[in-house]
């Protein structure tokens, strides 16, 4: 049915959109970083972190974890009724209408993800810039994952 699929788009396009937003605001971030001369250390930190922030926020994260369940949102959002369509993107990461501990997982990761956001805000540059690096990679990795994931759903 065309309203179930269009809620399925919807749902995708909004979640992908708050990824894109962040990922772009925090490319800002790491180019500003290279405003100051890099040191040997600064180096290994944006290796290390950008690898660890692939492996775990990424390849972890969403491709073996959230990515899959937002896929399984978006199958179950067929049956739901139209006010949980209007809301997909919302209802697809587990913000309601989800078991407690999918609920849970989803409020307080967005409380840990403010949270760090504002202590980002006084981390001093280069560093800022390069864990945003880090975080940048995880999150087009999820973006990615989820896409790949949800396309399937949305093509059966």
């Amino acid at each position: 049915m065309l309203i179930n699929r269009m809620a399925q788009l919807w749902a995708l396009t909004g979640f992908i959109t708050i990824l894109g937003y962040a990922v772009y605001r925090l490319a800002g971030h790491f180019i500003i970083a290279w405003d100051t001369p890099f040191a040997w250390y600064h180096w290994v930190l944006l290796i290390i972190n950008t690898l660890f922030m692939a492996y775990s926020e990424g390849y972890k994260g969403f491709q073996k974890s959230y990515s899959i369940k937002f896929s399984n949102r978006l199958k179950e959002l067929m049956q739901k009724p139209w006010w949980t369509k209007l809301l997909a993107p919302l209802f697809c990461m587990n913000y309601f209408d989800a078991s407690k501990k999918n609920l849970l997982l989803a409020y307080i990761l967005t409380i840990v993800i403010v949270l760090l956001i504002v202590i980002f805000n006084y981390i001093p540059q280069p560093w800022r810039g390069i864990l945003d690096a880090g975080v940048i990679v995880g999150l087009s990795w999820g973006i990615t994952a989820t896409l790949i994931l949800a396309l399937r759903v949305i093509r059966q």
